[in-house]
């Protein structure tokens, strides 16, 4: 839930500042590139923090070295934030990070099917987690087309 709040403040913010003459977050489109930036940097920080733990338990059983994988997919969010505040690779950036959710869902599943904590809070709901990342993903194609 954090991350979406996190998203949202961000996109209201930037779009406020757009408003206020800031260009390049003068619109929509703009402003959500800038707010999924802060968000997926938000959410590298996790993998390199003590929640790094909690992050590598929800990796399932099945998929080898989960700490490399947690470190790998924390590289792979900071890379495709700064890739989408660059107009030349943010067309590139916004896929890779809409497949990068994508092939990282099935850990929110596990945590979520069997009750794996987040800094020692219950996990999101799987109800409300389903909406939010196809919101995330919808977003971030959306906001990555020229």
């Amino acid at each position: 839930m954090a991350v979406l709040i996190v998203l949202l403040a961000s996109l209201v913010l930037f779009r406020g500042l757009g408003a206020l003459g800031v260009e390049a977050i003068s619109s929509w489109q703009g402003a959500a590139v800038w707010a999924l930036a802060v968000m997926f940097l938000f959410t590298a920080s996790a993998h390199f923090t003590k929640m790094k733990k909690d992050l590598i338990n929800m990796v399932p059983k099945a998929l080898p070295n989960p700490e490399f994988l947690v470190n790998l997919t924390g590289l792979l969010e900071i890379t495709g934030a700064v890739g989408l505040l660059l107009p030349a690779t943010r067309e590139l950036a916004g896929p890779c990070l809409a497949l990068l959710m994508v092939a990282m869902f099935p850990a929110n599943v596990n945590a979520a099917m069997k009750g794996i904590s987040m800094r020692g809070r219950p996990p999101t709901r799987l109800w409300l987690r389903v909406p939010m990342q196809l919101l995330f993903v919808a977003l971030t194609l959306w906001a990555s087309q020229a």
